[in-house]
């Protein structure tokens, strides 16, 4: 069990304990800061919205429920406002701004500590997703696409290491991604900006 859940802090920061708040964020901040710079590439503004989320929980502490986990609940406001800031740059739903907006590592979404939140974000529920979905793909895409996207390794070494042409590689590839992105929009429509920075 993660260590923020084995602290009440729900009753104590409601109650405007100060100190627990500072617990709070020494506990969870690197998390916190990491899961921003998914939508965020510039450092500094995925920290200030982190700091604005801080700040706005602690603002509205009073309305947080018994039965919500406060870092659920930090998870989400940041998710909204990272959200609302790319749309607000208008990069949101928008292809040709995609690749101004800082790629989301999907190995670096795999390796995300989600230990401790109770209800799942919604990049949780896709890195499930995604992993269901790559067990679904067959079996030399599967493995192309896991040595790419999960291990890091370079189209070249791959096919050095498979004994494929570069263009087999990228054929995989294509196909994996292809496969992936269309099972993922027909569950999460909403959500084609993420999944199309996911798969890129």
């Amino acid at each position: 069990m993660h260590i923020v859940n084995k602290i009440d802090f729900n009753s104590r920061i409601k109650d405007g304990d100060a100190c627990a708040f500072e617990t709070f964020f020494k506990l969870t901040h690197l998390r916190v800061l990491s899961y921003s710079k998914l939508f965020i590439s510039d450092s500094n503004q995925a920290d200030d919205l982190v700091q604005d989320c801080y700040l706005k929980l602690w603002e509205k502490r009073h309305t947080i429920k018994a039965s919500q986990s406060v870092e659920s609940l930090l998870f989400v406001m940041l998710r909204h406002r990272c959200l609302n800031y790319l749309r607000d740059k208008k990069f949101y739903y928008s292809d040709s701004d995609i690749n101004s907006i800082k790629e989301i590592d999907l190995q670096h979404l795999f390796e995300l500590d989600f230990t401790g939140v109770e209800n799942k974000s919604i990049e949780e529920e896709l890195v499930d997703a995604i992993r269901l979905e790559i067990e679904n793909l067959p079996e030399k895409r599967k493995l192309v696409f896991i040595k790419s996207k999960i291990d890091g390794m370079k189209n070249r070494e791959i096919a050095d290491e498979l004994g494929i042409s570069l263009k087999a590689v990228e054929k995989h590839l294509h196909q994996a991604k292809e496969q992936i992105q269309k099972s993922l929009l027909a569950k999460y429509p909403m959500l084609v900006m993420l999944i199309a920075m996911i798969l890129r």
